[in-house]
């Protein structure tokens, strides 16, 4: 039989039928297994495992169906020692099942750092290498020298401390500085309408001192307490009020909008809520 004659026979038609359903069904197992492989459309919320211990944590994935895996360790005072500070993907993120969560542990032990020496550095330099070395800047207080703004002591929990104490890390550094021989004075800054860290740095920037920060009921968590803003201070904003350099601010912080003073009808509120600033701002 001629290659022409095999070509047109009922034979290569039937084989060739079979050999269409045979690539067909292929195509189709193929699609289905990728499907069970990939899960596709199986995805589900990954849980949150900050704050629990790696009992809970293995517990929490079994139930899941996840998978996890401890990449790191910090220190922080947010979750208790030996328990989850942070995790990827994040709570709520959709995974499919037996995905892989990267999780960092808080350490049992924190981490220690060699206090930095700040005597005769200026404020602005002082600051600086405070917040480079993973401290904090606490209170600082003024006292008559003939420096002007430079670190005249450093103090932890009251008393100095000396270059090269261990310290641990996020520990509060109080600063004292020198406010110069002279009477000089400086203007009180507005902060009424300024969440806490841009009122501590309008004051610290006006050679200033907070004193306290005071929170009303609105404030519960460590979340309000970010979102609160000023809606009291002493001594008050003036167009020429001054006070001498180093003079004590009192602050008053609340998220409750009402509490604002009348006169602040025309601040706005930012994108964060029970935050406020002025138009200008």
């Amino acid at each position: 039989m001629s290659i022409k004659e095999f070509l047109l026979s009922k034979t290569f038609f039937k084989n060739l039928a079979l050999a269409a359903v045979i690539v067909v069904v292929l195509i189709m197992l193929l699609l289905i297994w990728l499907n069970l492989y990939t899960r596709h459309g199986q995805s589900r919320p990954v849980p949150d495992f900050r704050g629990l211990t790696l009992d809970q944590t293995e517990e929490l994935a079994r139930k899941s169906k996840l998978r996890f895996q401890i990449m790191d360790s910090v220190y922080t005072s947010e979750v208790p020692r030996g328990c989850i500070a942070e995790q990827n993907p994040v709570p709520g993120f959709k995974v499919k099942k037996r995905r892989n969560i990267m999780l960092t542990l808080n350490a049992f032990n924190p981490e220690m750092v060699a206090m930095p020496n700040l005597v005769n550095l200026p404020k602005r330099q002082a600051v600086k290498v405070i917040e480079s070395t993973g401290l904090q800047l606490g209170s600082i207080r003024y006292i008559p020298d003939i420096s002007f703004d430079v670190v005249l002591e450093q103090h932890f929990n009251g008393r100095n401390i000396t270059e090269g104490d261990s310290i641990q890390k996020g520990s509060i550094v109080d600063l004292v500085l020198g406010k110069g021989l002279s009477n000089q004075r400086t203007y009180v800054p507005d902060l009424v309408g300024l969440n806490l860290d841009a009122a501590r740095n309008t004051i610290l920037g006006a050679s200033l001192t907070l004193v306290t920060s005071i929170f009303d009921n609105s404030v519960i968590t460590a979340q309000d307490s970010a979102d609160a803003f000023v809606y009291k201070q002493n001594p008050d904003f003036g167009v020429d009020a001054t006070l001498q350099l180093g003079s004590s601010i009192y602050l008053w912080l609340t998220l409750d909008s009402t509490r604002l003073p009348a006169d602040t009808a025309n601040f706005i509120t930012d994108t964060i809520p029970g935050r406020y600033f002025r138009p200008s701002e």
